[in-house]
């Protein structure tokens, strides 16, 4: 078993995380991935509205006693994304682990820090990790330009990246691009994360 402070912050057996996917981050996987000892995330803006956001997580909460999350990613939109809906829905619900990625999740971290609720933001450089962590985020997802989702345009490897902001910052960071198994896990352990974010491998 491997205690890091991602595991102690969330109750976790494994300091495994598997970040918001569209497309494919519905309760039933979130849960399996819960029920194995790593933290899941709904994906939200899959959901029409905060009510149909909020049915899933109860529906998670049948399939699993163990922790998860809900993924925000905060993106400019033709159409109205319900992003206040989402946050009230994760408050009502009494999830306490929200991943935000995108922009800075500033406007949305009042309400999360008035109700115990723990922000995990992607970034995908060390200025935006340096600047989350001023606005009051509680960790960094530090995106490497392997990671699927969201490589931003910097294009600096992880393994140039995470020790960089493990080094600029003092909250938690979760490594996240290029993980699959132990030995990325141990990779990034030894680099100074506390954690792996996985997408793809769970897929």
């Amino acid at each position: 078993m491997v205690a890091t402070r991602i595991t102690e912050m969330f109750g976790v057996e494994t300091p495994i995380l598997m970040g918001g996917m569209t497309g494919v981050g519905y309760g039933e996987l979130v849960a399996a991935v819960a029920n194995a000892g790593a933290l899941g995330f709904i994906t939200a803006h899959m959901f029409k509205s905060g009510k149909e956001l909020l049915d899933e997580i109860e529906k998670t909460k049948q399939l699993t006693s163990k922790p998860f999350g809900v993924n925000l990613t905060l993106l400019p939109s033709i159409n109205p994304i319900p992003y206040d809906e989402y946050r009230e829905a994760i408050i009502a619900s009494g999830i306490k682990i929200v991943e935000t990625a995108g922009r800075a999740p500033t406007d949305h971290l009042p309400r999360f820090k008035e109700h115990g609720v723990k922000v995990i933001h992607k970034c995908t450089s060390v200025r935006h990790s340096v600047s989350a962590v001023a606005k009051g985020v509680d960790v960094i997802s530090i995106d490497g330009f392997e990671c699927a989702g969201h490589p931003g345009e910097d294009d600096v490897g992880l393994i140039v990246l995470l020790p960089a902001t493990v080094d600029a910052v003092n909250v938690p960071v979760v490594a996240s691009g290029g993980m699959a198994d132990g030995r990325g896990l141990l990779a990034a352990l030894a680099l100074g994360a506390e954690g792996v974010n996985m997408g793809t491998r769970f897929c």
